[in-house]
């Protein structure tokens, strides 16, 4: 049973993260996006703290195991969604938006190397290299869609984005694998309230509290915040960074699929081979495992 869960894992992650753009969507018409982060992290704590106490988990002992989760919950929650919130409120294109997004697993790999020691083998890169090309031809017939949005403002944001999700995992692994899970990411929440909280206080916090927005906020708390976010933190524990990275390639054809099946949204003939290409790709990095060598402390 314990094996099966484990094999399955990546793909629940998977559905479980695209279905967040899908939330996202749906709230975003009535809430500004940095008011919409700020109460989603703090609603996460509560049910965190609650979860942390009835399973009686091992709290932080030092300072600096408190700090190195509040500085990757920072970058991975705070910079990463905070950016994308920020740039497809500001017109960023979804599908431009996503490609950018969709450099993760390569920036990963490459920061994986010197500050996990893990080698990243060439069959690794060709998989790598064929996810993105794959996620190329999903996401392409949405670039020309509406390019309004397309700005150098914009394309910087969703950079920095990518870049902190990146560092974020990576540094996660290496500096804060051994605290205990759920006390571990209720501290890397308050280090996403402190990115998002003081951006909200330069938006009118005016809310229009629909059934739209209270079942995304619901969902993007609950099964986002929580359920995705302490799965990917398993993977990232017992997984390479650069191998869980690459799952993201996924996310995008995952939300294609979703938006096909709840908004009509059509796939082309060259989506569902772009679709083809990232399954591919992931079956190639997921077929033999990257070695790795130690790292001093």
């Amino acid at each position: 049973m314990h094996s099966l869960l484990h094999m399955a894992a990546p793909g629940i992650f998977v559905l479980l993260w695209s279905t967040g753009f899908i939330g996202s969507k749906l709230g975003a018409p009535y809430i500004e996006p940095f008011v919409f982060l700020t109460i989603r992290f703090a609603a996460v704590l509560p049910v965190l703290l609650a979860l942390a106490l009835v399973l009686r988990a091992d709290w932080p002992r030092k300072g600096a195991e408190w700090a190195h989760c509040f500085f990757a919950g920072a970058l991975i929650h705070g910079v990463y969604l905070g950016g994308i919130f920020y740039a497809i409120d500001n017109g960023m294109p979804a599908g431009i938006a996503a490609l950018v997004l969709g450099l993760q697993p390569l920036l990963t790999a490459l920061l994986a190397g010197p500050m996990l020691g893990e080698s990243v083998a060439p069959r690794h890169w060709l998989g790598l290299a064929v996810g993105a090309l794959g996620l190329l031809l999903v996401v392409g017939p949405r670039i020309g869609v509406d390019a309004s949005g397309l700005t150098v403002e914009n394309a910087l944001v969703c950079l920095v984005a990518v870049a902190g999700i990146a560092f974020g995992t990576v540094y996660q692994k290496r500096f804060a694998g051994g605290v205990d899970l759920m006390p571990g990411t209720l501290v890397q929440y308050f280090g996403a309230l402190a990115v998002v909280m003081p951006l909200s206080m330069l938006e009118s916090w005016e809310i229009t509290w629909s059934g739209e927005l209270i079942i995304a906020m619901t969902w993007l708390v609950l099964v986002l915040s929580i359920g995705a976010i302490l799965l990917l933190m398993v993977l990232i524990k017992g997984g390479s960074a650069a191998r869980v990275a690459s799952l993201f390639y996924l996310v995008p054809v995952a939300t294609a699929v979703e938006s096909y099946l709840l908004f009509g949204e059509t796939l082309s003939l060259l989506q569902v081979a772009g679709a083809a290409l990232v399954v591919g790709a992931l079956l190639i990095i997921r077929e033999r495992r990257i070695g790795t060598r130690r790292t001093p402390a």
